[in-house]
């Protein structure tokens, strides 16, 4: 006889993620042993299990992802928007010191255990909307040391809650004021220390490419000393302008390439070619006011995965609601609701590197589980400022 599983969530729909579409199972389980899923498909083949919980015809996902934040960070910028909403551009607050490097000095000042402090409730919300995994970067310190407080506070994160963390460094988030006018200098000093030093505390490396951030070729340099590490790349891409970072970002392999609101049919292309996953952040592009809106159906016609997160940083999207994301990838980028769910589920894992272990219902995965009260899966991407969550379920616990 088989040796059971230890918990069994029968008597449910499922949405496995799988295949191309939402992979549905009506009159569904899903078996965990352990931390992994061991069965997920038609109750009627379920094997047997220690631990049995009717979920009462309730909807099943695989738990969320928020794959693109910047969760840990001090201080907030409030003062900004204000200015924003009379008439500033992001571009003129951020070149007269404001934006990125007004949260770089709150930061800077910040103890380890502050960081934590603040990020907590931005975390729980995310968790209480059955988020399971979230990816976290650095980038408001600019030094060694304190780009290196911020990714521990990421880490400590996991400790202090039941979730998966992934963290980026993003020391190529602005020039510091220290090293004003010699950008080169700054990318030195990414390349050759920073980034060697991130080993064990960093999972990937990311950069912005922009007007205001760094040239395609200190970019490329960053993007290179990754590489050259053993770690994966990601980039912040086409927000602003078409620098033709999403191209550059392809050309290393990247996970992500992230905004894209200014990309070309060359830079979908690249992307297409090398697997690289569009994540589209629509709480920037309505925090902002944007007008330009990512190229949807040219991204589809090439089979570009597109994944959805939330952005959430304090100068352009104050937003920690993985499902307004959905909403909002909805009303804004004409997404469809499958294309939403997959966006924070199975394309949200790949632009993180973890398909193999998370963003479906698939034996194998992590049991990391959404149960819904919902009616109808559109549910999760119709409704605003609601929380249909009944229960979250992280390594099967």
């Amino acid at each position: 006889m088989a040796t059971p599983a230890d918990k069994l969530w029968r008597n449910a729909r499922l949405a496995t993620m799988t295949g191309d579409g939402l992979g549905l199972v009506e009159h569904g389980a899903v078996a965990a042993a352990g931390d992994t899923i061991a069965y997920a498909g038609p109750e009627s083949d379920a094997p047997d299990a220690i631990e049995i919980i009717d979920c009462e015809g309730r909807w099943i996902t695989p738990g969320l992802i928020d794959c693109h934040t910047h969760l840990v960070h001090a201080g907030n910028r409030a003062r900004e928007f204000e200015a924003r909403l009379e008439g500033a551009t992001y571009e003129e607050i951020a070149r007269a010191g404001g934006g990125i490097l007004s949260t770089v000095t709150a930061t800077r000042a910040a103890s380890e255990d502050e960081l934590i402090a603040s990020a907590l409730p931005r975390l729980d919300q995310l968790i209480a909307e059955g988020v399971t995994t979230v990816e976290i970067k650095s980038g408001y310190g600019l030094t060694l040391d304190d780009e290196l407080k911020m990714l521990r506070a990421a880490r400590r994160l996991a400790a202090e809650r039941r979730i998966r963390v992934r963290t980026t460094l993003l020391a190529a988030h602005a020039v510091p004021p220290e090293y004003k006018g010699d950008a080169d200098g700054y990318v030195d000093l990414v390349c050759e220390h920073i980034i060697p030093a991130v080993a064990g505390l960093a999972d990937a490396v990311d950069a912005f490419c922009e007007g205001i951030g760094f040239t395609p070729e200190q970019t490329g340099r960053v993007l290179a000393a990754a590489v050259a590490h053993g770690l994966p790349v990601k980039l912040h891409a086409e927000q602003l302008s078409n620098l033709h970072g999403a191209a550059l970002a392809a050309r290393h392999g990247a996970l992500s390439a992230d905004h894209l609101e200014h990309l070309d049919d060359a830079g979908i292309a690249a992307m297409a070619a090398s697997g690289t996953v569009a994540t589209l952040l629509p709480g920037a592009f309505y925090f902002t006011r944007e007008e330009r809106r990512p190229p949807i159906a040219a991204l589809r016609a090439a089979g570009v995965p597109i994944a959805l997160a939330t952005d959430c940083n304090p100068g352009t999207s104050p937003m920690a609601s993985i499902l307004l994301a959905a909403n909002m990838g909805a009303t804004f980028f004409r997404l469809t609701v499958a294309e939403c769910l997959r966006g924070i589920t199975v394309n949200a894992a790949r632009a993180l590197g973890l398909q193999d272990r998370t963003g479906m219902l698939e034996p194998g995965k992590a049991a990391d589980l959404a149960i819904w009260n919902v009616t109808d899966l559109a549910e999760l991407v119709y409704r605003i400022g609601a929380n249909p969550l009944h229960a979250r379920i992280h390594a099967g616990q």
